[in-house]
Formats: C-alpha cells, structure tokens, sequence
C-alpha cells in the first residue's frame, strides 16, 4: 500500500489541559469534513438521474439507459465491500479524497462517450471510485465519536446524502446554463468533485491518536460492553479476522443486508426515474420535474433526524420497529405518488417517500457499525452496501427500465410495493433487538 494511505501514526499525547479544547474543535472538524466530502460525492452520482431525459432525446431506450444506470450500482456494490476492508487499515483522509477525484474525472467523459459500451465502462468506473466514500466515514465516525451518541451523530450525517442529491438538481441546471449544452449536467459535478477532493484532504484528519489525542472511548469514558479494555478497542484486525470473525459469520449482519437490498431498490426505484416519469407520464417540465427531485432529498434531512431519535429514545436503541413503520408509510406514499394525477399530491407523496425511505437506509448503516469492532467499520458497511447496490439499485435501473418498457410504469410500481413488503419481512426478524452489539450472534 501506498505510504500515504497507510493509517496515520500516533503522535506523543498532547498536553491533558489542552485535550478538551482540542478535541472539541477535531471533532467538529472532521464531522464538517466527511459531511461536505460525502454529499459532493452525491454530485458525480446523482447527476446520471437528471440527465437520463437528455439521453432518451438523443435515442436511446429506457432499457439502455436502465443498463448503463445499473454499471454504477454495479460495481459500486463490490466496490463498496471491497475498498471497505481496504479502508479499514487505510487512512480517511486520502482515502475519499482519491475517489472523489477520480469520480468527477469519469464524469468529465461521461457524457462524450460515442456508443453504450464505453458508457457502460465508464459508469463502471465511476461506480468503484464512488465506493471508497462511505466507508472512510464510517471509519472516522467509529474513531471520533463513541457508541452512545453515535445514533444521533449518524442520523444528522446522513443527511449529506440528501443536501447532495437534492441540491444536484441545482448544479445540473446550472452547468446547462453554464456550458450551454446537456453535457454540463457532468462537466459541473465533474470540477466541483475535484476541487472537493483536494479541500477535503487539507481539513480532514486520521484518528484521535494521529493528532495527538486520546481514543473516544477513553476520552468520554464510554466503552464497548464487548470490549475489555481500550487496548481491545484500538488493535488492528487482520483482513481475515474482518471477514470471517466479524461479518461473514454474523447472522444479524446478514438479515439487515437482505432487508437492504429491497429498501435500495424503493429508494433508487423511486428517485432515480422521477424526472423521466414526471415529464413522460405526468407532463412535468424540466424545472417542476426537478423541484420534485429535490423535494424527495431535502424532505428526507428532517425525516432522518427524527427517525434516529425515535429509535434512541421511543424504542431504547431498538432499529427494526421505527424502520418497519417507516417502510409502512413509504409503500402508502409510493401508491400515491402512481395513482395521483394532481402535482401537489405528487409532490408530497414523492416528499413523504424521501421522508421516510432514509430512515431505514439510515438505521441499517447505523446497525451495521454496531455490529463489529471499530477497526471492521469500514467491511461491515461494505458488506451490506453490497448487498443493497448490488441487489437494490441495479435492479432499481435494469428492471425498472425493462419492466416499464414492457409493461408500462404501472408494472414498475408494482414492483415497488412488492419491494417495501419484502423489506419489512426482513427487518422483522431483529425486531426484539435491544442490544445489537450483544446479540450479533443471534440467529436470524
């Protein structure tokens, strides 16, 4: 591995009177810099979504277009998965930056690419870079805040997800009137996204120890039940032991990857064909198309709030019941949303969608760090990020694109609710889960 990405040294311990003072400020650091770092990733992601029209006018189908969609999923999945174990002994700080970088260069070529295969490769491409964004953060998340505020902390994160996918709306719409043609729908997000990744590597930060602080644990006095000791805590995991001692041996684990997979495909089902189903079936312009877009995203950042506090305080630290109700009202807007012919119905069924759909998006990102030491964040995430792209949002495009093209949208949204159904199944079977932690080895 490259020296640069090897995880930072820890440094000579600072003064204890400068410890609070420090440590304060580092954290509010790094919380705003995987905040604003992630949700630009969303900027070289989101993007394809609101330009899915442009390439329809240039003739192509909504199954090609599907297919090119599913290629980020694709290998953002594996990616995901792959670059999580790798950013696990990796340090954070160049880590996300690298692929923020090389996700807006694809960008750039994206919208060039002369047949569907290169575009394919590239969206490939632009998939892999996109996976080493989330797991950094998870890392950085289980290293500067401890276990019990780490719900709350997760929640409000989250929401980068959501600043990011709703204000691309604005971006693409800038970048045509800027570049005066579609293609600035990419070339925009491309620049923003480089310049982003080097701003984040000047402001972001390894661990505690790498700026010469304490572990989280032993600064807030709030350690692991399953831990003995912060020795335990801070000691670095082999790739095997990550693998086969803490995720793939993990029933809990596995449950809430296979509820992933369909709470993805509701998520991407919905959001990323809403400006190609509400100019081609409900008539929407481009601007009304993309205000409802934005409105799905920014509906979910007060969503996501509450639901993380719900589950600390209403159900003591219990996931599964709020993310089951959540799926409830998500399939009820979602029949909404395809039966409704009024824009103001659209609008809020589609603002209800986002409201809700992040919670459990939220609450299974949430779990999935719980599950493992802090030194596995980064797989846990990967492993059910895998199952969720893979499974969720390549389906979310391959299917949803043929399904529509053979059996119109009406086929699409049945696939929906089939999904918030098979989703709730899932969930259930953790739904007497108090203490995640303690019952990672709890059959399913």
């Amino acid at each position: 591995m490259l020296n640069f990405l090897k995880p930072a040294p820890h440094i000579a311990r600072m003064p204890e009177d400068k410890i609070p003072s420090a440590y304060k400020r580092y954290r509010l650091q790094m919380f705003l810099s995987i905040y604003f770092g992630y949700f630009i990733y969303y900027f070289v992601r989101s993007n394809f979504a609101l330009a899915k029209v442009y390439f329809i006018h240039q003739g192509f189908t909504k199954t090609e277009i599907g297919f090119v969609a599913s290629a980020l999923g694709f290998a953002y999945g594996i990616s995901k998965f792959v670059m999580g174990n790798v950013s696990d002994r990796s340090n954070p700080r160049f880590f996300l930056a690298i692929g923020l970088i090389l996700s807006g260069v694809v960008n750039l070529f994206i919208p060039n690419a002369p047949n569907i295969t290169l575009m394919f490769i590239l969206m490939l491409l632009n998939g892999w870079a996109q996976g080493m964004g989330w797991p950094p953060c998870g890392r950085i998340m289980t290293h500067w805040f401890s276990d019990n505020e780490r719900g709350v902390k997760m929640s409000i994160w989250n929401t980068a997800h959501n600043i990011g996918g709703g204000f691309i709306a604005t971006i693409v719409l800038i970048g045509v009137s800027l570049f005066g043609t579609w293609k600035g729908s990419f070339y925009l997000p491309g620049l923003i996204a480089i310049i982003g990744g080097f701003v984040y590597m000047i402001f972001a930060r390894d661990t505690p120890q790498s700026v010469g602080l304490p572990p989280i644990e032993e600064y807030r006095n709030d350690y692991p039940e399953v831990e003995e000791n912060v020795e335990n805590v801070e000691a670095e995991l082999s790739a095997k032991e990550i693998l086969f001692k803490y995720v793939f041996n993990n029933k809990l684990l596995w449950c809430i990857a296979l509820a992933n997979v369909f709470v993805y495909l509701v998520r991407y089902g919905v959001i990323n064909w809403v400006p190609t189903y509400l100019q081609e079936v409900r008539h929407f312009s481009t601007k009304d198309s993309s205000i409802a877009f934005a409105l799905f995203e920014y509906a979910a950042i007060p969503g996501t709030i509450i639901v993380g506090w719900i589950s600390d305080h209403i159900f003591n630290g219990r996931r599964a019941p709020i993310g089951i109700i959540c799926m409830v009202g998500v399939a009820i807007a979602t029949a909404v949303y395809w039966k409704s012919t009024s824009p103001l119905a659209i609008n809020c069924a589609l603002a209800s969608i986002g409201a809700l759909i992040y919670g459990p998006v939220m609450l299974i990102g949430v779990s999935a760090l719980d599950l493992v030491p802090k030194k596995a964040a980064g797989t846990a995430a990967g492993f059910t990020g895998l199952f969720g792209y893979m499974g969720g949002e390549v389906l979310a495009e391959m299917a949803m694109g043929s399904i529509v093209d053979k059996f119109s949208w009406n086929g699409g949204f049945i696939m929906l609710l089939i999904s918030c159904v098979l989703a709730i199944f899932f969930l259930s079977f953790t739904w007497n889960t108090h203490n995640i932690k303690q019952k990672a080895t709890a059959n399913c």
